[in-house]
Protein backbone atom coordinates (compact mmCIF):
# COMPACT_ATOMS: atom_id res chain seq x y z
CA UNK A 1 0.00 0.00 0.00
CA UNK A 2 1.56 3.42 -0.88
CA UNK A 3 0.63 6.86 0.14
CA UNK A 4 -1.33 7.21 -2.61
CA UNK A 5 -3.71 4.62 -1.42
CA UNK A 6 -3.73 5.92 1.65
CA UNK A 7 -4.60 9.45 0.83
CA UNK A 8 -7.81 7.64 -0.49
CA UNK A 9 -8.57 5.79 2.63
CA UNK A 10 -8.58 8.73 4.31
CA UNK A 11 -10.72 10.25 2.70
CA UNK A 12 -13.05 7.25 2.65
CA UNK A 13 -13.09 7.57 6.04
CA UNK A 14 -13.99 11.54 5.85
CA UNK A 15 -16.70 11.00 3.81
CA UNK A 16 -17.27 7.51 1.77
CA UNK A 17 -19.58 9.26 -0.55
CA UNK A 18 -17.45 11.53 -2.23
CA UNK A 19 -17.09 10.81 -5.91
CA UNK A 20 -13.92 9.40 -8.03
CA UNK A 21 -13.59 12.47 -9.32
CA UNK A 22 -13.28 14.05 -6.05
CA UNK A 23 -11.23 11.21 -4.48
CA UNK A 24 -8.55 11.70 -7.76
CA UNK A 25 -8.41 15.38 -7.51
CA UNK A 26 -7.75 14.84 -3.29
CA UNK A 27 -4.98 12.07 -4.57
CA UNK A 28 -3.92 13.79 -7.97
CA UNK A 29 -5.22 11.02 -10.03
CA UNK A 30 -8.24 10.98 -12.44
CA UNK A 31 -11.64 9.79 -11.51
CA UNK A 32 -10.91 6.15 -13.54
CA UNK A 33 -7.49 5.86 -11.54
CA UNK A 34 -9.21 6.68 -8.47
CA UNK A 35 -11.93 4.05 -9.53
CA UNK A 36 -9.93 1.21 -9.72
CA UNK A 37 -7.55 2.29 -6.91
CA UNK A 38 -10.45 1.98 -4.40
CA UNK A 39 -11.78 -1.49 -6.17
CA UNK A 40 -8.50 -2.67 -5.56
CA UNK A 41 -8.73 -1.83 -1.94
CA UNK A 42 -11.59 -3.59 -1.65
CA UNK A 43 -10.90 -6.86 -3.25
CA UNK A 44 -7.57 -6.82 -1.12
CA UNK A 45 -9.65 -6.83 1.66
CA UNK A 46 -8.32 -3.57 2.94
CA UNK A 47 -12.00 -2.12 2.47
CA UNK A 48 -13.71 -4.39 4.66
CA UNK A 49 -17.17 -2.20 3.87
CA UNK A 50 -18.43 1.14 3.44
CA UNK A 51 -21.25 1.89 5.96
CA UNK A 52 -23.33 5.13 7.41
CA UNK A 53 -22.23 6.46 10.80
CA UNK A 54 -25.11 6.45 13.20
CA UNK A 55 -25.51 8.53 16.19
CA UNK A 56 -26.66 5.67 18.90
CA UNK A 57 -28.73 7.99 21.23
CA UNK A 58 -30.99 9.06 18.11
CA UNK A 59 -31.74 5.46 17.54
CA UNK A 60 -32.43 4.77 21.23
CA UNK A 61 -29.34 2.99 21.60
CA UNK A 62 -27.56 5.88 24.47
CA UNK A 63 -26.19 3.35 26.46
CA UNK A 64 -22.81 2.30 26.39
CA UNK A 65 -20.96 0.12 28.47
CA UNK A 66 -18.06 -2.50 28.34
CA UNK A 67 -18.11 -5.48 30.26
CA UNK A 68 -15.54 -7.98 31.16
CA UNK A 69 -16.34 -11.53 30.85
CA UNK A 70 -14.84 -13.65 33.24
CA UNK A 71 -15.31 -17.77 32.65
CA UNK A 72 -14.07 -21.59 33.81
CA UNK A 73 -12.97 -22.20 30.32
CA UNK A 74 -11.30 -21.37 27.10
CA UNK A 75 -13.92 -18.71 25.30
CA UNK A 76 -12.13 -18.47 22.18
CA UNK A 77 -15.14 -20.82 20.79
CA UNK A 78 -17.63 -18.98 21.77
CA UNK A 79 -17.69 -16.27 18.85
CA UNK A 80 -21.30 -17.21 17.64
CA UNK A 81 -22.70 -16.98 21.30
CA UNK A 82 -21.66 -13.74 21.68
CA UNK A 83 -22.89 -12.88 18.56
CA UNK A 84 -26.24 -13.86 18.94
CA UNK A 85 -26.66 -10.78 21.20
CA UNK A 86 -27.53 -8.13 19.12
CA UNK A 87 -27.06 -5.62 21.62
CA UNK A 88 -23.05 -6.75 21.68
CA UNK A 89 -21.34 -4.08 19.04
CA UNK A 90 -18.06 -5.79 19.54
CA UNK A 91 -16.36 -9.01 21.67
CA UNK A 92 -12.12 -9.77 21.84
CA UNK A 93 -10.85 -12.42 23.19
CA UNK A 94 -8.24 -10.62 25.63
CA UNK A 95 -5.55 -11.61 28.20
CA UNK A 96 -5.86 -11.11 32.17
CA UNK A 97 -8.20 -11.24 34.56
CA UNK A 98 -10.68 -11.54 32.31
CA UNK A 99 -11.41 -13.73 28.95
CA UNK A 100 -13.55 -11.68 26.83
CA UNK A 101 -14.62 -7.81 26.59
CA UNK A 102 -17.70 -6.59 24.97
CA UNK A 103 -18.93 -3.51 23.82
CA UNK A 104 -22.90 -3.31 24.59
CA UNK A 105 -25.31 -0.67 23.47
CA UNK A 106 -28.46 -0.26 24.91
CA UNK A 107 -31.57 2.09 25.47
CA UNK A 108 -31.60 1.63 29.23
CA UNK A 109 -29.85 0.39 32.21
CA UNK A 110 -32.63 -2.26 32.61
CA UNK A 111 -31.86 -3.44 28.96
CA UNK A 112 -28.12 -3.73 30.21
CA UNK A 113 -29.32 -5.49 32.95
CA UNK A 114 -30.40 -8.23 30.75
CA UNK A 115 -27.68 -8.45 28.64
CA UNK A 116 -25.87 -9.46 31.27
CA UNK A 117 -28.31 -12.27 32.29
CA UNK A 118 -27.83 -13.22 28.82
CA UNK A 119 -24.25 -13.20 28.84
CA UNK A 120 -24.35 -15.64 31.85
CA UNK A 121 -26.60 -17.82 29.93
CA UNK A 122 -23.27 -18.60 27.47
CA UNK A 123 -21.95 -21.38 27.89
CA UNK A 124 -18.76 -21.38 30.30
CA UNK A 125 -18.90 -17.79 31.85
CA UNK A 126 -18.92 -17.74 35.66
CA UNK A 127 -19.00 -13.49 35.90
CA UNK A 128 -19.02 -10.09 34.59
CA UNK A 129 -18.06 -6.58 35.23
CA UNK A 130 -20.37 -3.74 33.47
CA UNK A 131 -18.33 -0.22 33.39
CA UNK A 132 -20.93 1.73 31.69
CA UNK A 133 -19.86 5.19 30.04
CA UNK A 134 -21.11 8.48 30.90
CA UNK A 135 -19.71 10.74 28.18
CA UNK A 136 -17.47 9.71 24.97
CA UNK A 137 -14.87 12.92 24.22
CA UNK A 138 -14.15 10.84 21.11
CA UNK A 139 -14.19 8.04 19.17
CA UNK A 140 -11.79 7.70 15.99
CA UNK A 141 -11.35 4.86 13.14
CA UNK A 142 -8.18 3.28 11.98
CA UNK A 143 -6.41 5.46 10.78
CA UNK A 144 -4.54 5.15 7.04
CA UNK A 145 -2.09 7.20 7.61
CA UNK A 146 1.09 5.70 9.01
CA UNK A 147 1.63 6.46 13.16
CA UNK A 148 5.47 8.23 12.13
CA UNK A 149 4.64 11.65 10.33
CA UNK A 150 8.04 11.16 8.87
CA UNK A 151 6.73 7.68 6.86
CA UNK A 152 4.64 10.46 4.90
CA UNK A 153 5.50 11.36 1.52
CA UNK A 154 5.42 15.53 0.66
CA UNK A 155 3.04 14.79 -2.05
CA UNK A 156 0.24 12.78 1.07
CA UNK A 157 0.35 15.73 3.18
CA UNK A 158 -2.10 18.37 2.46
Amino acid sequence: MDHIDRILLTQLQQDATQSYAALGRAAGLSAGAAHERVRKLRERGVIRRTMAEVDPAAVGCGVLAYVMVESTSWMGDSAESFAALPEIMEAHVIAGSASVLVKVRTATTEQLQDVLRRIYAIDGVSGTQATVVLETFFERPVSALPADPQDVSPQSAG
